[in-house]
């Protein structure tokens, strides 16, 4: 699991976005949804339908629209394999997703152990690469604000969110906030101008993955 994420999860996602902008990789990231529902299927032996399917189609003609910068006819991609790389991202995180569910220890102490292979993996690696080295301030810096912000205190946080919350559904609906308020820090922190197109791609990923959720509550139900 500490092979999956973090270590082989983030070394993609972060070369993605060393490739492409910011406002791209983060919402072609986000359809995590909709590829764990389609590995759902041949792993958990789950059945899509129609309905599911069109919601798919939904969702990845967003990631078209932002990879392309509304410019469908013509697929120019800013950085094709930076929209793979981040798409893989997504085949990872849902794979560790699956992986996740069929483990029953506790899920902090699942957390841990899997930062702590992660982080020997990196070690590993870096040392067949020859970059066992000790980084600069600017590094450590870095390095300490991904593991704290983007990776340690999130996660605890949401499992704790879960553990708390009467059922899944009023904690999972919130997660639709994060790509568009990823675009506000992305605009005033990082300096990019939001292209219209990127909004525009993002509202068709998040109706998929809304659609996609709807209808799987009522189909259960």
């Amino acid at each position: 699991m500490g092979f999956l994420n973090p270590f082989l999860y983030y070394i993609v996602l972060f070369k993605a976005y060393t490739l492409l902008p910011a406002q791209q990789a983060q919402p072609i990231n986000f359809v995590w949804p909709i590829t764990l529902v389609l590995l759902s299927i041949p792993l958990l032996g789950q059945k899509i339908t129609v309905r599911d399917m069109s919601a798919v189609l939904i969702s990845f003609s967003g990631v078209v629209v932002i990879s392309t910068k509304g410019d469908i006819l013509g697929l120019k991609f800013a950085s094709i394999t930076g929209v793979i790389l981040a798409l893989g991202s997504t085949v990872i995180w849902s794979l560790s997703w699956i992986l996740n569910v069929r483990d029953k220890q506790d899920e902090t102490v699942r957390l841990f152990a899997n930062f702590v292979f992660g982080s020997l993996y990196i070690l590993v690696l870096a040392g067949v690469l020859g970059g066992l080295a000790a980084p600069d301030l600017r590094g450590l810096c870095g390095a300490a604000y991904v593991g704290t912000f983007e990776m340690g205190i999130p996660f605890v946080l949401w499992l704790k969110a879960l553990k708390l919350s009467r059922t899944t559904a009023h904690v999972s609906s919130l997660i639709y906030l994060t790509p568009f308020l990823s675009l506000v820090f992305i605009h005033f922190v990082v300096g990019e101008h939001i292209h219209p197109a990127t909004i525009g791609g993002l509202a068709f990923i998040v109706g998929g993955i809304v659609m996609g959720t709807r209808l799987r509550r009522v189909n259960h139900a």
